[in-house]
Formats: C-alpha cells, sequence, structure tokens
C-alpha cells in the first residue's frame, strides 16, 4: 500500500502537466498560425492543410475556417475542405463550429467545448478549441484535457 499513493499521485501529476502542455502547444499553433496568415495567407493554408507540417504535433493539429464556417485548410480530414460546417453538431449534437465562428466574428477569438473524435485513440472525447481571427479567418487548434 506504501506504493500506491505516490504512484497515483505521480500519475495524476503527469495527467495534469500533459494536459497544461497540450493546452501550450494548441494556444502556440493558433498563435504562429494567425501571424503567418497576416504576413502569407496563402501559404498559411497551405501548412495548415500538411498532415507533416509545423502545426501538427500527435492529436494536437492547427486548422482554418473562412469567416462563414467553411473549412479552408484542415491537416487530418482534407475531405472537410471546401464545407461549411456551422450547423454540423458534435458527437452530442452542439454546433461547436457556430459557437466558434461567432465568438471569432463578435470578439476576435473563442474557446469552446465539445465531444470529438481523437485521430490518435480513435474515441469520441472532450476536446476543448481555441480559435483566433487573422487574415479573414478563424484559426483553431484543441486539445484533449
Amino acid at each position: 500500500m506504501k506504493w500506491f499513493f505516490p504512484t497515483v499521485a505521480a500519475s495524476l501529476l503527469f495527467a495534469v502537466h500533459a494536459w497544461a502542455g497540450e493546452k501550450e502547444d494548441a494556444t502556440k499553433f493558433v498563435n504562429d498560425a494567425a501571424a503567418a496568415a497576416t504576413k502569407d495567407k496563402t501559404a498559411t493554408l497551405a501548412e495548415l492543410s500538411n498532415p507533416k507540417g509545423r502545426f501538427v504535433k500527435g492529436e494536437i493539429y492547427a486548422f482554418a475556417f473562412d469567416l462563414t464556417g467553411t473549412v479552408v485548410a484542415h491537416p487530418i480530414n482534407s475531405k472537410l475542405i471546401g464545407k461549411n460546417t456551422l450547423e454540423m453538431p458534435d458527437a452530442d449534437g452542439k454546433l461547436w463550429r457556430k459557437e466558434a465562428i461567432s465568438g471569432v466574428n463578435a470578439r476576435g477569438e473563442a474557446t469552446v467545448s465539445y465531444r470529438y473524435k481523437n485521430p490518435v485513440s480513435g474515441a469520441v472525447e472532450n476536446k476543448v478549441t481555441y480559435c483566433k481571427k487573422a487574415a479573414d479567418l478563424a484559426i483553431c487548434a484543441g486539445y484533449y484535457p
């Protein structure tokens, strides 16, 4: 029993640290892609659509919508590019994209929570996505807390 509590405590600490790192990675991707898009929108959209690009790290990746909710860049699911997903619900029926685009249009940024299929685990999990307005785009990245 002596080893149980330190092991559980260490596991919880690692889980909290991993979550914090994923949030930081997602935020950095969004900020870096937003800065890049203001300089060269076309090149940034190409990089955001690259599955082996600089805005992909495991289950964390950046993507972009235009301000109407049409996907203009996505490194994991290229079939979404060109589709307006504003009315596409998550696994529980939440219109998270509508909430994200509304927030970006109103405040220049938005953070939304919803349920989405994790590309690494394959399971539907809770996800938090941060979006920022740049170059007439909503540039977003999410993480699984």
